[in-house]
């Protein structure tokens, strides 16, 4: 197994992807990592943080491709950036998955014309971490990579979440909800009315029926669906609940779920090998985290059990 890292993207790059490194390290030494990014650099941390070169090979990279520039025009023009050689290394099987926390745009670029979706995958997708009273995740999905969406595209979203829910969640026959202003059959826009029926005739997903705002948070359906407006909406929305409650000084389980960097990143899934996008704040646990996640993905071969099914 040799996981490929982008050192570079990132607020804190690359500091904090060595750190993360190295707490993987404590647990795992065997794996092979192989670090796109600049050299010189890289040594320095590797030397300063006294961390274990076995296993661990570096990519000298001259470009880095900034949170804010425009994801296309950034790959065609820096091709000797850490995003752009790590997916041609992706590519070309000498790594086998490709982990960053910089520019999202470019990874999705990257993942859609470098390593491209799998054959019956009509939009490749991502997910958010969901919270629940229970203590347990949910998985909610699209999270804002398409924001407009035709009904059959839900329909892929809820086969592709349930098998990550399954495989990596550990979630045994979860549970699908489409996410809609009301319980009932026949509520909601014109794609959630559409969507519902198509939802319900696929047997290979369980499907349990609508599902409200009020039911994200609560052990109600493992697996929400929705198009990325609505889903990148409830993820910011979520993403907002840990800070203001570590403002406020206060100390709860449930409410410390929301701290994101502890589920590192995210997968595109429904593209031809394990790619795993960070939030652009990540520090050493999230990455250490998407490093975890990644193994766990490859080990389960998430990525093949996508292909199985939709060739199915």
């Amino acid at each position: 197994m040799n996981i490929g890292l982008d050192m570079m993207g990132g607020d804190f790059a690359p500091l904090e992807a060595i750190k993360g490194i190295k707490l993987f390290r404590e647990s795992d030494e065997n794996i092979m990592l192989t670090l796109f990014g600049d050299e010189f650099e890289l040594n320095n941390l590797i030397q300063e943080y006294s961390l274990n070169k076995d296993n661990l090979t570096i990519v000298n990279t001259t470009q880095v491709i900034d949170m804010h520039e425009h994801p296309t025009k950034a790959m065609r023009e820096k091709p000797d950036s850490s995003i752009a050689v790590g997916f041609k290394y992706l590519a070309t099987e000498k790594i086998d998955a490709f982990i960053s926390a910089g520019n999202t745009g470019a990874m999705m670029v990257g993942s859609l014309f470098s390593i491209k979706a799998i054959e019956g995958v009509h939009r490749p997708t991502i997910g958010a971490y969901m919270p629940r009273e229970n203590g347990k995740l949910g998985w909610l999905l699209d999270a804002g990579i398409n924001s407009d969406c035709k009904p059959e595209n839900l329909v892929q979203f809820a086969i592709l979440g349930s098998l990550f829910a399954e495989q990596v969640l550990n979630i045994p026959t979860p549970r699908v909800g489409l996410i809609n202003i009301g319980e009932e059959e026949g509520k909601g826009n014109i794609l959630a009315q559409a969507a519902y029926p198509l939802l319900k005739e696929e047997s290979s997903i369980n499907f349990i029926g609508n599902i409200e705002g009020r039911d994200i948070f609560i052990d109600k359906a493992d697996v929400m669906v929705c198009e990325g407006f609505t889903g990148n909406v409830i993820l910011k929305l979520a993403e907002s609940i840990y800070p203001l409650i570590k403002n406020r000084g206060i100390k709860d389980a449930f409410f410390d779920m929301f701290e994101f960097e502890q589920y590192g990143g995210v997968p595109v899934l429904g593209v031809n090998k394990p790619v795993i996008i960070g939030h652009g704040i990540s520090e050493a646990r999230s990455f250490k985290n998407m490093i975890e996640i990644t193994k766990k993905m490859i080990e389960k071969d998430l990525v093949g059990k996508i292909k199985n099914r939709f060739k199915a």
